[in-house]
Order: C-alpha cells, then structure tokens, then sequence
C-alpha cells in the first residue's frame, strides 16, 4: 500500500485518539459524579433500609409501595401541576421581554440588569427573600394588603395561596434566565428578515406569531428541557418558604424524598422515589428529543 493511502488513515486514527483524550477527563468525571452514585441509589432502592447499619435486600417491595402511598401521589400530582404552571408562564414571560429588550427601548441595559439579577441568587437566598414578602404575620405583601383595604391572604396556612407564593417567587427567579436565553437566539436574527416582512405588509403580531417563535425554536426546545427538568427537581425553593405544608399542599416529589430519606431515615424507599423521578425526566427528555423538529432549526 502506497504511502498517500496510508496517509488519511494515520490522520483518522490520530484525530479519533486525541478526541478520545479530550473525553476522557470528562467521562470520568461524569461517571465518578453522576453515572456511580445513581447506580448507588439504584442499589439502595432495592432494599429495606432504616437509617442505620447495612439495609435488607427486598427487591421491588419499595416500589411496590409507591403504588399505594397516597402522598407519593399527591406530590406526584403537585410537581406535575407545578411544571404545568412554571414551564410555560416563565418561558412566555421570558419570551416577551425577549422582544422588548431587542427592540429599541430606552434604558434596555438597565432593564435587562434588572431581569438578569435573580439568576445570581441561590435558590435557598431566593427563599430566605419570599419568606420576608409573604410571611402572614409580617411580611411586606400582607402589610400592604392591609393598608389597601384587602382581605387578608393565607400565603402560609392555605394550600392554594402558599402554591401560589411558591410559583410567583419562581417565575421570579427563572424568568431572567429564560429572557437571557431567548435574546441570544433574537439577535441571531438578521434585521433583514424582519424587513422583507414589513415590506409584504406584515404587522407586529403576524411577524411575531410566524417569525420570531418558529425562528427562536431551538431556544424554545432548549429552554422547555431545561425548565421541566428544574420544575421536577424544584426542592429549595419550598424547603425553606413552605415545608411542603400546609397539610402537603406544596409537598413535592423531592421534598418528599428527603423528608423520607433525611427525618424517617427510610433511605431505601427515598431512592425508590428518586430513581421513579429520574424515569419521569428520562422519558419526557427522549419524548421531546423525539418529536421535537425545532432543535435542529438553525
């Protein structure tokens, strides 16, 4: 074999091994990081466990008894209406001062600033935040209910109120990142686009709805995973402003998890719900993956 023939197959081996070398630190980290502790809690799902001392291999009996604990349902049915509620409001808001802050608007870094804020703020310091405006007794909204004349609100003692308090301080802390997101794929947009449309006599709202949503797709794709994937791992957040309380009104598939895990100590039957967490994720990424064309949209 001639040396030119040899020649692309020594580069094609050369680059496969110096790709396999900038993957590797990474696949180690991933499964000494992520892959080893779910199979670790994949394990420890399997058994009896009481907090102390080796558990009992049981088999499925763990997931069995989700099958008939009506709080696992209850936080089942909670983290999916949160997900409902989250996922499409912050994305919209996102969306929408997308547009506005692409668009010639006074003060527009003084306004992304703004949106962009509470993306630096930890979750628990987001928390720690909600509890000083929705406290009953002494926080900033009630005080101002009162002064306006308004009915009290049970934004701690009322299922509905304190899931509305949860969701609001949310849409809060995600939208920021949502609008970041979007205005990444708006100015990706070339302005004569836009142009061509003006000229064929397009309004606002027709360039919008047949425009800018189709052509920040993959934004959209990319923000409607992330967003599910944090709606059904939501835990800081309600951990410090509601408990899970009242009465499990905001109780949540992970703060179930830990409360089973961490205050029952029944750690076997915490995995068992992890690893039905992680399914739900799993199966709703391939879905989208799936059916979703807007991903490979450029």
């Amino acid at each position: 074999m001639s040396s030119t023939a040899q020649t692309p197959a020594r580069t094609i081996r050369g680059e496969s091994l110096a790709a396999y070398g900038f993957l590797t630190p990474t696949m180690l980290l991933l499964g000494l990081f992520i892959l080893a502790p779910m199979a670790g809690a994949l394990v420890i799902s399997l058994q009896e466990t009481n907090g102390f001392g080796a558990g009992t291999f049981t088999g499925l009996s763990n997931y069995q008894r989700l099958l008939t604990d009506s709080l696992f349902w209850r936080s089942t049915l909670n983290t999916a209406l949160f997900t409902v509620i989250v996922t499409p409001l912050s994305m919209a808001l996102g969306l929408g001062a997308a547009v506005l802050l692409n668009s010639v608007l006074p003060a527009r870094g003084v306004f992304r600033s703004i949106l962009i804020i509470p993306m630096a703020v930890s979750g628990i310091a987001t928390a720690l935040i909600a509890t000083l405006i929705f406290d009953e007794n002494s926080g900033i909204l009630d005080k101002l209910v009162r002064y306006l004349g308004l009915p009290d609100v049970a934004w701690q003692s009322g299922g509905a109120a304190a899931f509305a308090s949860v969701v609001i301080i949310t849409l809060w802390w995600r939208v920021g990142f949502n609008m970041l997101i979007y205005l990444a794929g708006l100015q990706g947009i070339g302005d004569d686009v836009y142009e061509a449309a003006r000229l064929d006599g397009a309004t606002g709202w027709q360039r919008f709805r047949y425009m800018t949503v189709p052509l920040v797709g993959p934004s959209s794709f990319f923000l409607l995973i992330m967003n599910v994937i944090y709606s059904f791992q939501v835990f800081d957040i309600i951990f410090v402003l509601t408990g899970g309380g009242p009465r499990n009104a905001t109780s949540v598939l992970v703060t179930y998890a830990y409360d089973t895990g961490f205050v029952t100590r029944d750690q076997g039957y915490a995995a068992a719900i992890g690893m039905v967490l992680l399914l739900f994720m799993l199966t709703f990424t391939a879905i989208q993956w799936r059916t979703n064309k807007s991903r490979d949209v450029s």
